[in-house]
């Protein structure tokens, strides 16, 4: 291999040249060290091909934790999950863990998701050996099992037979069930099937937040050597032990402690798991509760290909997500329709509004949960006079008021994930306080993020669908039996507490230049963020970096989770912004606040809120078109409204260059050419993800308002995107 080629191959990329010197590091590694010799032949390919942009980021860096463990693609390299990235995570957790827990034998519990590797982006050869190809989530917490146990670790696990898997919520309970000193997740929860991710956790079935996370970033990224390991072997000498049905009970028993209205179980919940492991969870509490659940069947087989889900993202943040569900609702004539991301940490919600199916954002259905819990518990004297919930920063205000209305405390400024979540519920249990709030754990009654994330049991330290679902179905129960829907209970809700108009919106990069843009514009917004937005003033800019009014940054891992910026502008304003942790994208979240009033009479409300939501739209439009433009990058807004799953340097690819090769097919087609241009479009945008016209169909929409293209070529081009 000729390494002084692909250093020049890799300075001619826009990265900078650590990472060069870095990538060209890893990659010679791979290619001389005898446990990587079965990637050679995919080495020598990527090489032969010119893959310069792949390799780099393969190799640029060992994959850093994010939100409480690793998680990206599937792949060749350190910066890839695979064998290598897993074992040597599993090998870390043991010796953090040894350092807390020395006399004792360690006790893990290990679960593992859907996924199997199948390169749905196609960036291998699929003529050459790969043997990461079929590799799956099962596969690779088998490996982690294996070394645990070789280094005296007895491990819990299930079989992942019979389709049946340990989800993330239930993982945390076990956990804590059986008094473990840890956990390791194997799943990358609702990213692309082609990932995958290794989630850790500690005693309290919670993930380590700063500056535990970066203590157990080092033991990991320390590992040069794993034990020979072989499962069979470790199952063998009885290191390996069954989560049962037994057990699996226990976590179902949690869930209905936490019932509002036991009585109150007749309604139709249509319910999918997404492909995933939630049938275990919402599908087995729903069942036992007594409601009546209709499963989706296209999605109800475990397949971590998520074939029957809308563009293979199986995220209830993606609306479109829950399409399958919403039919099989409308079929069987249901309640409410709900479905789970595939670890069924994330619960997703359509509702019916005035006879019409509405999807709910994830704040929508904290605000829900929130209203419902408060005032049923009021009303049938079980609430706490302690009482409490929590919420991350980026989460609707709306909590905050339902709770100062009933002289309730909150929590309300978290960073984002809901690892911080579970620090809080472990603060009150071993102090009964946390910040301003003094309580114990019976007083604990909801935690929510906006994405789509809520837990109302404080038997467990992560997120959990299956109890968020179980009340909902009940609130849903009740409703109908008083001859009410979901829909017109939260609209009732927005009268007397006020209306939340709430954007959430994603910029989607990828590879090692992707992530310098991205703290580039995280650089200049610090420097200049906006002084005016939708015509109102910035008051106010809160950086979360700022140790004054935060307290020390305490690790590396705790300046990246407070790389965050609240910008608070004049009328109720707010936008914040921050990097995911889990994945490379750039967030921006606005809310503006309106009181109730009593002047909304009728469809006053309803036409006085679709202003607030254009408003805030318009609004977060214009702060993305800005930081874009801090550096240097222009998008007109087709590119700005495709779908969030569409990557940063496809919106470039889209605006500078399909639109135009587009308009120009449709000015020479003509009424019969239509399969001639699906042909086109769907080989021209295959690399933008499954069901590329959809994903971009809002952008051609938007394009079409302001084209100057023939009738009949508009004709196509709506008939080609499905346009109305």
């Amino acid at each position: 291999m000729d390494f002084q080629a692909i250093a020049a191959a890799f300075r001619r990329l826009p990265a900078d040249a650590t990472s060069c010197e870095a990538a060209l590091w890893h990659l010679e590694t791979w290619w001389t060290g005898a446990a990587y010799t079965a990637y050679r032949p995919q080495l020598e390919s990527l090489v032969r091909r010119q893959q310069w942009e792949t390799l780099l980021d393969s190799f640029y860096r060992v994959m850093p934790f994010g939100t409480g463990g690793r998680r990206g693609p599937v792949g060749i390299g350190p910066n890839r999950i695979n064998p290598h990235t897993v074992v040597t995570s599993a090998q870390g957790h043991v010796h953090y863990l040894r350092r807390h827990w020395y006399e004792m034998t360690l006790r893990l519990v290990v679960a593992f998701d859907v996924r199997v590797f199948r390169d749905l982006r196609g960036l291998y050869d699929p003529s050459v050996s790969n043997p990461l190809i079929g590799l799956s989530s099962r596969d690779l917490a088998r490996m982690a099992c294996a070394v645990y146990a070789a280094n005296g670790v007895e491990v819990y696990t299930v079989t992942g037979e019979d389709d049946y898997f340990l989800s993330t919520p239930e993982l945390s309970f076990a956990i804590r069930d059986l008094q473990a000193h840890g956990g390791l997740n194997i799943s990358a929860s609702h990213n692309h099937p082609d990932d995958n991710g290794a989630k850790l956790y500690l005693a309290s079935g919670g993930q380590p937040v700063p500056p535990d996370d970066e203590d157990l970033a080092a033991e990991v990224e320390a590992i040069t050597e794993v034990p020979q390991a072989d499962f069979e072997a470790a199952v063998s000498a009885g290191r390996v032990h069954w989560w049962d049905a037994v057990r699996h009970e226990r976590y179902l028993q949690a869930n209905l402690a936490c019932s509002i209205d036991p009585q109150a179980r007749r309604a139709r919940v249509a319910y999918s798991p997404l492909h995933g492991t939630g049938a275990h969870t919402v599908g087995d509490l729903l069942s036992r509760a007594g409601f009546e659940v209709h499963l989706a069947a296209k999605q109800r087989a475990p397949d971590g290909a998520f074939p029957a889900v809308k563009f293979r993202a199986p995220n209830p943040e993606v609306p479109e997500s829950m399409e399958v569900v919403t039919g099989e609702a409308h079929q069987c004539t249901a309640d409410i329709a709900l479905a789970t991301d595939p670890d069924a940490d994330r619960l997703g919600v359509v509702a019916p509004f005035d006879g019409n199916w509405r999807y709910l954002t994830g704040n929508e259905i904290a605000f829900l949960l929130a209203v419902f819990i408060v005032e049923s518990r009021r009303a049938s004297g079980t609430l706490p006079p302690l009482g409490f919930m929590v919420k991350t920063a980026v989460t609707t205000e709306l909590l905050t008021r339902v709770a100062r209305a009933h002289g309730l405390q909150i929590v309300g400024d978290l960073l984002v994930g809901f690892k911080y979540v579970g620090r809080v519920l472990d603060v009150i249990a071993n102090h009964g306080q946390y910040g301003d709030v003094r309580a114990t754990l019976d007083d604990f009654l909801l935690a929510a993020e906006e994405s789509n994330g809520v837990l109302v049991s404080a038997a467990l330290r992560d997120k959990d669908a299956a109890g968020g679902a179980l009340l909902l179905a009940e609130l849903c129960a009740g409703l109908r039996r008083n001859g009410t829907t979901l829909g017109a209970y939260l609209e009732d809700a927005y009268r007397r507490y006020g209306y939340g108009a709430n954007i959430g919106y994603s910029l989607m990069m990828s590879g090692a230049s992707g992530l310098q843009l991205l703290n580039q514009m995280m650089d200049r917004l610090r420097a200049e963020p906006p002084a005016m937005l939708g015509g109102r003033g910035l008051r106010r800019a809160v950086d979360y970096w700022h140790e004054g009014e935060f307290g020390a940054i305490r690790s590396q891992t705790d300046r990246s989770a407070r790389n965050f910026l609240r910008l608070e502008y004049d009328g109720g304003l707010q936008v914040s912004i921050r990097p995911s942790g889990t994945e490379p994208k750039i967030k921006f979240y606005t809310e503006q606040l309106f009181d109730p009033s009593a002047t909304w009479e009728g469809n006053g409300f309803a036409a006085a809120r679709r202003v607030m939501d254009e408003t805030t739209q318009a609004v977060t439009l214009a702060l993305v078109q800005g930081a874009l433009r801090l550096v240097d990058i222009d998008l007109p807004r087709p590119a700005l409204v495709v779908s969030s799953l569409v990557s940063l340097e496809n919106r470039i690819d889209f605006a500078s260059r399909f639109l135009p090769e587009l308009t120009a097919q449709l000015r020479t087609a003509g009424p019969n050419d239509i399969g001639h241009l699906e042909a086109w479009v769907d080989e021209r945008l295959k690399g933008y993800g499954a069901d590329a016209r959809d994903l971009v169909a809002a952008g051609v929409s938007a394009y079409s308002a302001e084209c100057d293209l023939p009738p009949i070529a508009l004709d196509l081009l709506r008939e080609l995107f499905n346009l109305r």
